[in-house]
């Protein structure tokens, strides 16, 4: 928890000086734009894990500025815009993980692996405020997701995952302009079977230090994440840290759980190399 107050007074040093900060106009910009690169990131197995693993994944670089689809650093992977009416969006979202071989994991010795997970369903987006410019927006996100664990080329239904959100979003500020940055914070909420993937011991894996164990839905902990963003000419660079902390949590007594706060971060450069002609009037 002192991890995730240092953080929030950082983050709010932050949007304070990006309030001085010019705003954002629209403009036209391509279509679409196209690119690839590379980002770094280190994780924890699951939330909850006391051990670490950094990574490094191919990042394609892709932005699309249509009508109903728009993919953009605001969005993340994508968002599917099903419906818009004065302040409320209804859009598509996804969610990803990594693998977790629990070989590698101390606490999981000996349990299944946990595999790659998918998480698509709605969010419907509340916007709290907006300046003038469009530049500085307030909103509350409210994310409904199923999750699916990928076995390739088979997936197994996980459960359902609730993370409703404060999103402060400002485009078009810090020095010589251009960054975009985001400050999220909210509660995880899921339910019984998606807690039972993570955090549930079955007796045929119970050890004299690993009881057994069945995990409960609800809430899940809290997060807040921290991202920063800028286009370069030809070249993309973003980057995020997101703090986590489990007091609380329905499964908080798991065996599993071997630490209740955690840090995560990443970094990604994209050089774009394809853009369309067709031009469209747009603040991203």
């Amino acid at each position: 928890m002192r991890c995730i107050r240092s953080m929030a007074i950082a983050a709010a040093a932050i949007g304070a000086a990006c309030l001085a900060a010019s705003g954002a106009v629209a403009a036209e910009r391509p279509l679409w734009e196209l690119g690839a690169g590379a980002a770094a990131l280190r994780l924890p197995d699951y939330r909850g894990s006391d051990q670490s693993r950094g990574y490094l994944y191919p990042l394609p670089y892709v932005r699309y500025r249509g009508e109903l689809l728009r993919v953009d650093d605001r969005r993340g992977l994508a968002a599917l815009l099903l419906l818009q009416r004065g302040r409320a969006e209804l859009d598509v979202s996804l969610n990803a993980s990594q693998p977790a071989p629990s070989s590698r994991n101390e606490a999981r010795q000996g349990m299944p692996d946990l595999d790659p997970t998918l998480e698509l369903g709605p969010v419907l987006k509340l916007t709290l405020w907006q300046d003038d410019a469009r530049s500085r927006e307030l909103s509350l996100q409210l994310p409904l997701r199923a999750a699916y664990a990928i076995d390739f080329p088979s997936a197994r239904y996980t459960g359902v995952v609730f993370n409703p959100v404060l999103d402060w979003f400002a485009r078009d500020t810090g020095p010589g302009g251009g960054w975009r940055l985001g400050l999220q914070a909210g509660p995880v909420f899921a339910d019984a079977r998606y807690h039972r993937y993570y955090y549930q011991v079955d007796p045929a894996f119970a050890t004299a230090t690993r009881p057994a164990y069945a995990a409960e839905g609800g809430y899940g902990g809290v997060q807040f994440t921290v991202s920063l963003s800028k286009r370069f000419a030809s070249v993309w660079v973003g980057g995020f840290v997101r703090a986590h902390a489990l007091n609380g949590a329905t499964f908080e007594a798991s065996p599993l759980v071997r630490r209740r706060g955690a840090l995560l971060a990443g970094i990604g450069v994209a050089y774009v190399f394809a853009e369309s002609k067709t031009r469209v009037e747009s603040e991203d």
